[in-house]
């Protein structure tokens, strides 16, 4: 990463102008070095997260205007300019790219880019796992959804998602063990809980109430997801014939 580089030669260069030029002691050019080190990698760390949030904000900015191929674009050309500079960035912008692109259902794009995802992004790290469950490759699909309860322990959706997908895949044990784990680290989630009584008793999960938290994942097909929409919509139609009465 540029940024370590160019700290610690910063930091050996003053070592070498406190020692050769000011004959300073060595352990004295040392502290002063180290000193060094740690400010000039704070002002970088800082530069290139201004820079990356301002990328982001422009990335959303486009996203709500509908355009999803400019936001993309301009962050694949901020890992191609900041990735060699800190770490970690190469994964979050990708994660996000990937997320762009299955959530718009090009799944094929989407992959390679959530596979290089930042760990501790579930949501893209979630998206993998789908991915590889649709690919029929379970091993991989639990592998990664490991990795991600692993760093995000405290997100009842994760766990649900994460529970739904085992159990669409033909392991409602594996599923509900999943939602004991879950129910472990969030014993006061009443949506863990609920789903744990679904899958006891052989029933589907209830994900619906997540919103679009849940339909971004693309679990239901567009059929059953047209079917809730219009029965919703019949539902409020109902509810006003009825006020108005």
């Amino acid at each position: 990463m540029f940024n370590i580089l160019i700290s610690v030669g910063c930091g050996v260069a003053v070592f070498l102008i406190m020692v050769l030029g000011f004959n300073l002691v060595w352990w004295g050019a040392l502290l002063t070095a180290l000193a060094v080190v740690a400010v000039v990698m704070v002002v970088l760390v800082k530069l290139i997260i201004n820079k990356i949030m301002a990328v982001n904000d422009a990335a959303a900015k486009d996203l709500q205007a509908q355009r999803i191929d400019k936001a993309i674009r301009d962050l694949k050309d901020a890992i191609k300019k900041y990735s060699r500079w800190q770490i970690y960035v190469e994964g979050q912008l990708n994660a996000q790219i990937g997320s762009i692109y299955y959530m718009r259902r090009d799944f094929s794009s989407a992959f390679p880019h959530l596979e290089k995802s930042f760990v501790r992004n579930w949501v893209s790290m979630a998206m993998l796992a789908i991915c590889y469950m649709k690919r029929q490759k379970k091993g991989k699909m639990i592998e990664t959804f490991e990795k991600a309860v692993r760093w995000t322990t405290k997100e009842p959706l994760l766990w649900n998602v994460y529970a739904y997908c085992l159990n669409e895949s033909g392991e409602p044990t594996k599923a509900r063990e999943a939602l004991e784990r879950g129910i472990r680290k969030l014993p006061s989630n009443a949506a863990l809980k609920e789903n744990m009584e679904q899958l006891k008793q052989g029933k589907k999960m209830k994900m619906r109430d997540y919103g679009d938290m849940w339909y971004q994942f693309h679990l239901e097909s567009l059929g059953a997801l047209q079917k809730h929409q219009m029965a919703a919509m019949g539902g409020r139609m109902q509810r006003r014939k009825v006020v108005r009465r």
